[in-house]
């Protein structure tokens, strides 16, 4: 059975976006915003983290977390929500039958938290533990260095979250603030997914965020042209393995190559036939984890590998990755290499479309950051679509020299970064 969709918008510019699935016995909800942390000032950063956390602590008609827990709970169902660069999800997934109960929770939230200062304090001590707790996770202290050399002194390269300072500056008055300027109906995408009615859904949102008021549309910051300094950067810990992460400059979410970007990458490292798992783990026995993935925001993007090794074998391993995306730059995958890719993409596509919570991301997701919602059926025909010239092309387009960065955590001395640094120019 097709999955297909269908979209409303009211008045004060929210969207509505829902999907049929008579057979399934649960709802997926989601509020998705067009707002995250490259939205936030240096002063406040961290701050849509901090706003969605407070979701969580109470309404005006629900006015405890217990009481918030205790509705969706109460008939089996889970919520939460996630802040990204971009975009921010507010989300419940609940057996059917109790649509109306998540959308009158979520839409509450949204739109009536109470923000109580004694709850905000302690909310802060929680998310000060959140990135103090990173800091002991050598992946997570990678990620933070590679954004950071990849758009350094831009909100693109700041954790998420914020840092220790401006999480203590945050106040009530900026979060109501935050709030009246960048949580807006025509910034928001009500996606929901299940054995709904379209027009009952378009009703219910009506009722609940009808009177909810447009506001003028907030904006970032563009990206940076290429051009920081620094190349590759390294923080020393003593770890027992070096974890390091290689960024190749991208495009963005909207460009017509991102496809053919997402089967390069599923080629070079996205499960175990992938060449990185091939040759580093396989042959070369040096990681257990190496991986590639790619990064597409509005306008930039990345395309990265990720390898936890030996601190001996660093050298070898980066040597390697270095060899292996040279390749794809060099020469053309057979065409059976691109047909594996091809079916393996699209078969975790339509794997993860069984689920409520799935379907209704993914079109919350597209409508609310592409503008654009396509079926399942129309992104696999932009996969069939890709041919051995576009990867080679696409691998021309990203695969560069003066474009890498990277980062590595572990036992060594950060006089080496300049040793790597050479490695990316020669090697690459």
């Amino acid at each position: 059975m097709k999955l297909s969709y269908q979209q409303t918008q009211l008045d004060n510019g929210l969207r509505v976006i829902t999907c049929a699935m008579p057979y399934a016995y649960s709802v997926g909800v989601g509020f998705h915003l067009a707002v995250g942390s490259r939205y936030e000032s240096e002063e406040l950063a961290g701050i849509s983290h901090f706003v969605e956390h407070m979701m969580f602590k109470g309404t005006e008609r629900r006015p405890s977390p217990q009481a918030l827990a205790a509705q969706i709970e109460g008939c089996g169902g889970v919520f939460n929500a996630a802040t990204a660069q971009e975009g921010t999800v507010l989300w419940a997934k609940l057996p059917r039958g109790h649509l109306n109960l998540a959308l009158d929770v979520l839409a509450d939230m949204l739109r009536h938290s109470l923000l109580l200062p004694e709850e905000i304090e302690k909310e802060r001590r929680v998310i000060l533990e959140e990135l103090a707790a990173s800091q002991d996770v050598p992946e997570e202290l990678a990620s933070q260095l590679i954004y950071e050399i990849t758009w350094p002194g831009h909100p693109l390269g700041r954790d998420i979250a914020g840092t220790p300072e401006s999480v203590r500056r945050i106040t009530r008055e900026a979060m109501t603030a935050y709030l009246a300027s960048h949580f807006s109906p025509q910034a928001t995408v009500l996606s929901v997914a299940g054995d709904v009615d379209h027009e009952q859904v378009v009703a219910a949102a009506e009722a609940l965020l009808g009177d909810w008021s447009a506001a003028s549309a907030a904006s970032f910051e563009p990206a940076p042209a290429d051009g920081a300094d620094v190349r590759a950067a390294i923080l020393h810990r003593d770890t027992e393995q070096t974890h390091f992460i290689l960024h190749l400059p991208a495009f963005s979410r909207r460009d017509p190559d991102r496809y053919a970007l997402g089967l390069l990458h599923t080629v070079l490292g996205e499960g175990m036939s992938s060449r990185l798992f091939l040759e580093i783990r396989e042959r070369l026995g040096l990681a257990y984890a190496v991986d590639s993935h790619v990064v597409l925001l509005t306008d930039t993007g990345v395309m990265g590998v990720y390898a936890a090794v030996a601190p001996e074998n660093t050298r070898q391993a980066l040597r390697a990755v270095l060899g292996e995306l040279r390749r794809l730059r060099e020469a053309p995958v057979a065409p059976e290499v691109l047909e594996r890719a091809r079916e393996y993409s699209k078969g975790r596509l339509m794997l993860g479309m069984e689920d409520t919570l799935a379907v209704g991301g993914w079109l919350g997701r597209q409508a609310v950051l592409n503008h654009e919602v396509l079926t399942v059926e129309e992104a696999m025909a932009r996969m069939d679509a890709v041919t051995v010239e576009d990867i080679q092309r696409v691998a021309q387009r990203v695969i560069r020299p003066a474009g890498a960065r990277l980062a590595l955590v572990g036992p060594h001395d950060p006089a080496e970064s300049s040793a790597f640094e050479e490695m990316l120019a020669e090697e690459l």
